[in-house]
C-alpha cells in the first residue's frame, strides 16, 4: 500500500478528511448492498433446489443433481458454489420461506451471520440470537462465542413460557425494547480470572477489576463501570456496595454484590437496602428504577421461589471460576429451564 500524502495546508487538509469520510461511507454502503444482493442470492439458488428437487421427495436423485449442479457451477462462477455452499443455500430457504423475512436478513446481516442462523434449530432461540445480534451488533465470532456459551439457556427468558418469550422477542425485534430478562444471565462464566481453590470476596473483586473488560464482555453489551466498594451512609452508618454499573439500554443503575458460598436470605434485605438508597439519592431523570444482581457460588432455587425474588427488582444467579464439562453444564441448564416452566402451568 503506497504512502498516503496528506495536504499540508490546514484548510485543505480539513476539506480532505470531509471528503475522505465521504468515501469511506459510500464504500461502506456499496459493500452492504453487494453482500445483501449475494445472500438474496443465494436464498432464490436454495429455493429453486429445494422446489424442485428436494421437495419432491427423490432424495437419492437430489443429491446426484446437487453434487452435478455444484460441479456445473463451481467450473462457471468459481468456489462460492460447492455442494457444501448449495446445502447451506437450500438450508436457508427451508427456514426462512417467507421472502420479506430475507430481505430483512440481508439487510442487517452477513451471509456468514445467516449461515450460523440457519443451523439453530429451535426458532425461539433462533430469533432471540438474531434480534441480539442485531441490536448489539455481534461480529460473526461473537455471535458464535455467544451461541457456544449457552447464552439464551443462560436468560431469565428461556425459563418462560413460549407464549412469553414470544411477546418479549416481538417488543425487542419492533421497539428495540430489552427487559431485564434479556439482560441478565444465570450462571455467569467467570473462567478468565483465574481464581484457584479457596479466595475470598475481596480476591474474587480484585480480580474482577483487574479483568474489568472481560468481565463486562460476560455480563453483556450496554454495561458501564461506575464504582467499587460505593460508600452509602444511612444514618450514622457505612454501608459498602460491592460494584456499580450503568445499563444504556435499560436506562437503569446495576447494583452487583459478589458472594463466594451459598445465597442466604439475608442476602435479600442488604439488596433491597442498596437499591432503595441509590433509587432516592443516585437515581437520575428519565432512568428506570436501579436492579440489583447478586452473584453468588451455589443457590437453592426454593430460596428463591419463596422470597419471590422473580417478581422483585433483584435478580440472583450463580457464577463459575471454573468450567464444568460442557455436558454437565447442558444438563443442568436444560433441567432448571425445565423445572422453570413447570412452575408457570
Amino acid at each position: 500500500m503506497p504512502n498516503l500524502i496528506l495536504p499540508e495546508n490546514e484548510a485543505v487538509f480539513s476539506l480532505f478528511k470531509e471528503i475522505k469520510t465521504l468515501i469511506e461511507n459510500a464504500q461502506k454502503r456499496v459493500a452492504m448492498a453487494v453482500n445483501a444482493e449475494l445472500s438474496l442470492l443465494n436464498w432464490h439458488i436454495g429455493r429453486q433446489i429445494y422446489h424442485y428437487v428436494l421437495k419432491e421427495e427423490r432424495a437419492e436423485y437430489g443429491k446426484q443433481i446437487i453434487q452435478q449442479l455444484a460441479e456445473s457451477l463451481t467450473k462457471e462462477y468459481g468456489r462460492g458454489f460447492t455442494r457444501t455452499n448449495l446445502l447451506y443455500f437450500v438450508q436457508f430457504a427451508e427456514v426462512f420461506p417467507d421472502i420479506s423475512i430475507v430481505h430483512t436478513l440481508c439487510g442487517q446481516f452477513t451471509w456468514s451471520h445467516i449461515r450460523i442462523f440457519i443451523y439453530i434449530k429451535d426458532d425461539l432461540q433462533r430469533q432471540f440470537y438474531i434480534e441480539m445480534c442485531r441490536i448489539e451488533k455481534w461480529s460473526v465470532r461473537g455471535l458464535q462465542d455467544r451461541i457456544n456459551s449457552m447464552l439464551y439457556e443462560r436468560t431469565a427468558l428461556s425459563r418462560k413460557p413460549d407464549d412469553l418469550i414470544k411477546q418479549e422477542l416481538s417488543l425487542l425485534k419492533e421497539q428495540d425494547f430489552l427487559s431485564p430478562d434479556l439482560v441478565f444471565k444465570d450462571p455467569y462464566f467467570l473462567d478468565f480470572l483465574g481464581l484457584k481453590d479457596v479466595y475470598s470476596e475481596k480476591d474474587l473483586e480484585d480480580a474482577i477489576l483487574n479483568e474489568l473488560q472481560s468481565f463486562i464482555m460476560e455480563l453483556g453489551g450496554d454495561f458501564s463501570f461506575m464504582a467499587r466498594q460505593k460508600r452509602m451512609t444511612i444514618g450514622n452508618k457505612d454501608y459498602y456496595l460491592d460494584l456499580l454499573f450503568f445499563h444504556r439500554r435499560l436506562k437503569r443503575l446495576v447494583a452487583i454484590e459478589l458472594k463466594i458460598g451459598e445465597f442466604q436470605a439475608e442476602h435479600k434485605g442488604q439488596m433491597e437496602l442498596y437499591l432503595r438508597w441509590l433509587e432516592k439519592y443516585m437515581q437520575m431523570d428519565g432512568e428506570e428504577t436501579p436492579i440489583g444482581l447478586i452473584l453468588c457460588a451455589s443457590k437453592s432455587e426454593e430460596h428463591i421461589e419463596l422470597l419471590r425474588l422473580d417478581e422483585s427488582q433483584i435478580r440472583v444467579s450463580e457464577y463459575f471460576t471454573e468450567l464444568p464439562p460442557k455436558a454437565l453444564l447442558v444438563s443442568k441448564l436444560h433441567q432448571v429451564i425445565e423445572n422453570a416452566k413447570k412452575r408457570f402451568k
